[in-house]
């Protein structure tokens, strides 16, 4: 695939019903100039996250008949799953790829907005570069509240929809869509059902930290009002504790700069604080796909071989340390962005 190349990650609020998923896609699959390079079902999460890559205007065309028929066919008033969510499409972000740059992608997640909020009546919020003001560059600020608690939340004036409608539609719920850069959905898997102790590691590890407490448990506030707050270990991450199914807790993570901070950091730094409670981590696993130079990173780390050095061997040693084939085979060809795009690596 040549030219102008934008990513798009739209977020559904189904993972349960393949049929379902598959009259979703069907328009990314039909499309010319748009390759579909992967669709992750959760069913705890009940959620699907689905990756496109190709030019454009062909892309935003897509996503934008995608939430049609997602708004026609998921009924948010019967969803339930373990991850956040607000809407039968959730978020779509775009991200520049190759010849397009950040701002251009602001202009597309702009387009979608204004398409989907005219033609289905769907209240749609910015955030991350598009975001029109500070409070809603964070996704996890505009999904406070969740689904439940939405329909009061679009009703105040400091969280008015930046396009489509301030009134909440209980069967679609709300949207939200902006550009960013390269994010990578890590989880690492725990020896426990208690969701408790993935949610303390996480709290320590991201970049927003723990509330700080005092010696009765109440929250510090400081001057400004707001609750006072221990920094984490890494920049640029987001964690939270979720259940990957009924008997396993995990970190679930959203690495914002992975040259910031790498694959290979948080694992380790999870391995150290799950031993200090006496945990033990089971797996590592990716939502969607990932940079090659991130996976390059983690396997130069794992590599304790001087004499491997080729790409395949370095790749296949960040998929052990990552224990990324764990929960199953993990195909590098259609996970790694660059070889799903390519067709595979270039030295093969």
């Amino acid at each position: 695939m040549q030219g102008t190349l934008v990513e798009c990650v739209p977020n559904f609020s189904e993972g349960r019903d393949k049929h379902l998923i598959e009259k979703i896609t069907r328009p990314i699959s039909e499309a010319n100039g748009v390759s579909l390079l992967d669709v992750d079902m959760g069913y705890d999460f009940n959620r699907t996250v689905v990756t496109m890559v190709g030019e454009p205007e062909e892309v935003l065309n897509a996503v934008i008949e995608c939430t049609r028929i997602a708004t026609e066919l998921i009924d948010m008033r019967k969803h339930s799953g373990e991850h956040a969510r607000m809407g039968a499409v959730d978020v779509v972000p775009f991200i520049p790829i190759r010849g397009i740059t950040m701002d251009e992608c602001v202009s597309l997640s702009e387009r979608y907005a204004n398409a989907v909020s005219e033609q289905l009546d769907l209240p749609v919020f910015l955030y991350a570069e598009a975001a029109k003001t500070p409070q809603r560059s964070r996704l996890p600020d505009i999904r406070r509240g969740q689904y439940e608690g939405m329909a009061e939340k679009i009703t105040s004036p400091e969280w008015k929809p930046d396009y489509g409608p301030a009134e909440f539609k209980p069967k679609m719920g709300v949207t939200a869509t902006g550009a960013r850069a390269i994010l990578i959905a890590y989880n690492v898997n725990l020896d426990t059902d208690d969701k408790s102790k993935a949610n303390s590691i996480a709290a320590k590890i991201r970049s927003s930290g723990s509330i700080v407490k005092d010696e009765n448990g109440e929250k510090v506030v400081g001057e400004d009002g707001k609750p006072l707050r221990k920094p984490g270990m890494f920049d640029s991450l987001q964690a939270a504790g979720w259940m990957y199914d009924s008997s396993t807790a995990q970190v679930s993570m959203n690495l914002l700069d992975y040259d910031v901070t790498g694959l290979h950091e948080v694992t380790e730094a999870i391995r150290i604080e799950a031993e200090m409670i006496g945990l033990k981590v089971t797996a590592g696993e990716l939502v969607g796909l990932v940079p090659l130079n991130a996976i390059r990173s983690a396997g130069r780390f794992y590599n304790n071989d001087e004499g491997v050095t080729d790409e395949k061997s370095i790749v296949e040693k960040a998929i052990s340390g990552l224990m990324l084939d764990r929960l199953g085979a993990f195909d590098p060809q259609s996970c790694i962005i660059e070889w799903a795009i390519a067709g595979g690596p270039k030295n093969e």
